[in-house]
C-alpha cells in the first residue's frame, strides 16, 4: 500500500490552506467545494501530505492544548533557524528546538491555529 494523506477536521480550512500555500510551498491538488471546503495539500514535490475539511459531524481538535510530539506535520528545511524567524512574522510560535546527536536542527512550532510544524534540518537526509 502507498500512503495517501492525513487529514485534519478544522474550523477554517481556507484559512490555513492559503497560509501553507504562502508560508510553506504547499498548493492545493484537490478540492471539494461544498460546505466541508475540502482541500487536499501537496508539498513542493507533488505528494499530497495533507487534507484539510470543516465536517461539524466530526471533532476539532483542540491543536494548542496538544503536545506536539503527539504529532506534527514536519517540512524539509535547507535553513530551520530562517524558515522559523520567517514564519514567526506569519503568525507561527517556537515550542522548542532540538540538535540531536547526529548534528540535525528540528525546531518544533504550532502554526496560528496551533498544529503542530516541525521544521528538518537533517544531517543526512531521510529520503532517497
Amino acid at each position: 500500500m502507498k500512503f495517501e494523506h492525513f487529514a485534519l477536521n478544522v474550523t477554517d480550512p481556507k484559512a490555513i490552506a492559503d497560509w501553507y500555500i504562502k508560508n510553506l510551498g504547499a498548493k492545493i491538488v484537490h478540492q471539494v467545494d461544498n460546505e466541508t471546503q475540502t482541500k487536499f495539500l501537496a508539498d513542493d514535490s507533488g505528494h499530497v501530505f495533507l487534507e484539510i475539511y470543516n465536517n461539524p459531524k466530526g471533532e476539532f481538535l483542540k491543536f494548542e492544548k496538544l503536545h506536539v510530539l503527539g504529532f506534527h506535520v514536519a517540512f524539509v528545511s535547507s535553513d530551520s533557524a530562517k524558515d522559523r524567524d520567517r514564519l514567526i512574522k506569519e503568525g507561527a510560535i517556537v515550542v522548542e528546538e532540538v540538535i540531536p546527536n547526529e548534528g540535525s536542527l528540528l525546531v518544533m512550532m504550532r502554526d496560528p491555529w496551533g498544529i503542530p510544524l516541525q521544521l528538518c534540518q537533517r544531517s543526512k537526509a531521510l529520503t532517497n
